[in-house]
């Protein structure tokens, strides 16, 4: 997992398909956006825009990805996302692996907390388990914006 914030420049070179997924959040105006789906490099390097409610930790299953990287970012509202390493002891609560490229968890062994606040992005590869849209200090409306980059394309 990767963690940082889109106004600070990288700290480190990243692989290509991730600059490219970075630099479409820093130039991209997602007030003027609706909801839906913007295909950056077709299908292996898309955004979904997303206007959620945050609930409560216990409400969101963690999840898993193992064809793609999530990079979350938040455009507008907090929110917190558990995450954890995937120790492959977690109970699966529904694998839709093959259709959506996710598996959901009961529950996420060893789970922390980040805090999201407009302009942080979060980037989980397929190990790193992500439990997101929970409530930061009340249930609050967000925009995020969750950038999917095939694996296949890292370099």
């Amino acid at each position: 997992m990767i963690f940082g914030h889109i106004a600070q420049p990288n700290p480190c070179r990243l692989p290509g398909a991730i600059e490219k997924a970075l630099a479409f959040l820093r130039n991209t105006d997602f007030t003027a956006l609706e909801p839906g789906v913007v295909e950056i490099e077709g299908r292996q390097i898309y955004a979904q825009i997303l206007d959620l409610q945050t609930k409560a930790v216990a409400e969101n299953r963690p999840e898993v990805h193992r064809r793609y990287l999530d990079i979350q970012f938040l455009a507008s509202g907090e929110e917190k996302i558990g995450i954890a390493i995937d120790t492959g002891n977690n109970q699966i609560s529904e694998s839709l692996l093959e259709q959506r490229d996710i598996i959901f968890y009961h529950d996420s062994e060893n789970e922390s907390f980040i805090e999201m606040i407009p302009g942080s992005y979060a980037i989980f590869f397929p190990q790193d388990v992500h439990r997101p849209a929970c409530i930061k200090e009340k249930a609050t409306a967000i925009r995020k914006i969750v950038v999917k980059v095939a694996v296949s394309e890292l370099d």
